[in-house]
């Protein structure tokens, strides 16, 4: 599913590598927290995974293909096929309604087909994450909290067979960071997806199959 060798990545200009990974797997269904402090790789190990960032050296095979050999269209297409990124930053469009954004990669890639199933599927997504009501409300007028939740449904609209995701109950307060994540755990189980979860939250350790600390790819 996930299968990292020997990776190295740095950004340009930096005194040593950021992150140096000799060797990581995520099997699929299994679920991985990553935790560490803010600024140690957390996040840039996430965005490796995804295509978003290409190492310096190593092999980054997700679903049996060499990702970080693709280019920038060739990843794209890739991790919208394969990948729910839940993102830090929500990454939502702004001039496109909540429930616009969820469908966005059904419109970004013709392999995908956008049919009632999927609108349906949308549907039902909101009304588990508790934002029905802001279907057809634009990003500007949700709350944070409304943000991830509609940034979390875009993620899981494809059924992906990994899920990787920053901070996703970080905006949150505490019984909907749980609903979160349980809802983040079904679907991952449903699909048996590999899932990737970075936190800060130790309470949500338990709900995991294994927890990394980020320090140690931190070693040259």
């Amino acid at each position: 599913m996930i299968d990292i060798k020997d990776l190295r990545f740095a950004y340009p200009g930096s005194n040593g590598a950021l992150l140096n990974v000799t060797r990581l797997t995520v099997e699929p269904g299994e679920k991985v927290m990553l935790r560490g402090p803010s600024g140690s790789g957390k996040s840039t190990l996430l965005n490796l995974i995804a295509g978003i960032l290409a190492p310096q050296s190593g092999s980054i095979r997700i679903c049996g293909e060499e990702i970080a050999t693709k280019n920038d269209t060739a990843a794209r297409d890739f991790r919208i096929n394969h990948i729910g990124f839940i993102f830090q930053d929500f990454a939502l469009l702004d001039y496109l309604t909540v429930k616009d954004n969820i469908l966005l990669p059904y419109r970004l890639n013709p392999s995908l087909s956008l049919n009632a199933a999927v609108r349906s599927r949308a549907s039902q997504l909101l009304a588990d994450l508790g934002i029905a009501e802001k279907s057809s409300a634009f990003p500007a007028r949700l709350s944070f909290g409304e943000r991830q939740r509609a940034a979390i449904a875009r993620a899981m609209i494809t059924s992906p067979k990994i899920i990787l995701a920053d901070e996703p109950t970080a905006n949150l307060d505490r019984a909907n960071a749980l609903k979160t994540i349980e809802l983040i755990l079904s679907s991952a189980a449903s699909n048996n997806a590999g899932l990737v979860v970075v936190s800060h939250d130790d309470s949500l350790a338990s709900y995991f199959d294994r927890v990394i600390d980020i320090e140690q790819f931190k070693h040259v």
